[in-house]
C-alpha cells in the first residue's frame, strides 16, 4: 500500500513539475516575441471584475492575445487589424498603465497595458494598409 501511494504522488508531482516546466517557457516564449505586451482583457460577457491577465502581440493582420494562466498553444482571442477600433481610453490607479475600450465587428472589449503599449497599439491600427474596395 506504502509502494502504490508513493508512486501515485512521485507520479503527480513529476506531473506538476513538468506543467510548471511548460508554463514557464511558454511565457518566456511568448514574451519575448517581438511586438508582444503584457496586456489584460476584460469582454461585456465577463463579470465586472473579470480581468484576465495575458500577453497581446500584434501580428501582421491581426491582435492576439494569450491568457497567462493557460498552456494552451494558440491565442485565446484574436481580432482582425482592419476591424479594431478604440472607442475609449482612460488613465488607470495603477501609474503608467491604461484602459482601453475597443470594438471589433459586434463585439466590445476591454484592454489594460503600458502606456507604451497603447502607443504601440495604435500606431499599428493607424499603420494598417488600405483595405481593397474602401472608399474613404
Amino acid at each position: 500500500m506504502g509502494l502504490w501511494l508513493g508512486l501515485i504522488l512521485g507520479g503527480l508531482l513529476l506531473a506538476a513539475f513538468i506543467a510548471a516546466a511548460v508554463w514557464t517557457s511558454r511565457m518566456r516564449t511568448l514574451s519575448g516575441r517581438v511586438g508582444s505586451f503584457e496586456c489584460g482583457c476584460r469582454t461585456s460577457e465577463d463579470p465586472p471584475a473579470g480581468w484576465k491577465a495575458g500577453i497581446g502581440q500584434y501580428g501582421a493582420e491581426r491582435l492576439y492575445w494569450w491568457r497567462s494562466w493557460s498552456l494552451a498553444l494558440r491565442p485565446s482571442r484574436y481580432w482582425s487589424r482592419t476591424a479594431l477600433v478604440i472607442v475609449s481610453r482612460e488613465p488607470m490607479e495603477e501609474p503608467g498603465r491604461v484602459l482601453v475600450t475597443c470594438r471589433a465587428g459586434d463585439e466590445l472589449f476591454e484592454l489594460t497595458m503600458s502606456r507604451e503599449a497603447y502607443a504601440g497599439l495604435t500606431s499599428w491600427i493607424e499603420a494598417a494598409p488600405a483595405a481593397v474596395g474602401r472608399v474613404i
